[in-house]
C-alpha cells in the first residue's frame, strides 16, 4: 500500500506552515520551495485544506496561510483526508458489502487488509501537527537512522 504524493506533500506543507507560522502569514512559494513541492501543486492542496478548515488564507501584500487550529489540535488524519486521500489497504469499494472478484465476493485475506486500513487511521489519528514539530514521533526508522550517525562518527 502506498499513500499518494497528495497526501504526502500535504502533510509536509502543513508542518512546514505550523514550524514557520509565527504569527504572521506564510507564502505558498516559501513552503514551495523549502519542501521542493510545485507550487501550482500546492495551491490546489491549500484550496482543499481551507476547505477543510485546516488553514485560512490573508490576502494581500505579506499574505498567504495560517494555522486555522491550534497545532496539537491538528490531527494527520485530518489533513489526508481534507485533500481526499483515502486511506485503504483493499481493493474494495469501501462502504459496499460486495467484494472485489468478478462473482462479487471478497477475498480471502479481505478482513487483514481492511484491519490494516483501520490501524493506519488510528495511528494517524493519533499523530498531530505538534507532535511531528516537536519530535515526538520516532519509530524504528529514527533508531535506525541515529544508529548510522553514531556509527558514521
Amino acid at each position: 500500500m502506498k499513500l499518494s504524493t497528495k497526501g504526502r506533500y500535504a502533510v509536509m506543507a502543513m508542518v512546514d506552515l505550523a514550524t514557520h507560522c509565527t504569527g504572521r502569514p506564510v507564502a505558498l512559494s516559501d513552503i514551495a520551495d523549502r519542501q521542493e513541492i510545485s507550487l501550482s501543486y500546492l495551491e490546489q492542496l491549500f484550496a482543499k485544506l481551507r476547505r477543510g478548515g485546516l488553514v485560512r488564507s490573508v490576502r494581500g501584500p505579506g499574505g498567504g496561510y495560517l494555522l486555522a487550529r491550534a497545532m496539537a489540535e491538528t490531527r494527520v488524519s485530518d489533513i489526508i483526508l481534507a485533500v481526499d486521500e483515502p486511506i485503504r489497504a483493499t481493493r474494495c469499494t469501501p462502504g459496499v458489502s460486495r467484494g472485489c472478484h468478478a462473482d462479487k465476493s471478497r477475498c480471502l485475506t479481505h478482513d487483514l487488509w481492511a484491519e490494516l486500513g483501520n490501524q493506519i487511521h488510528l495511528f494517524l489519528s493519533a499523530v498531530t501537527l505538534a507532535d511531528i514539530c516537536e519530535r515526538r514521533v520516532l519509530g524504528t526508522s529514527g533508531i535506525t537512522h541515529h544508529r548510522a550517525q553514531v556509527a558514521a562518527e
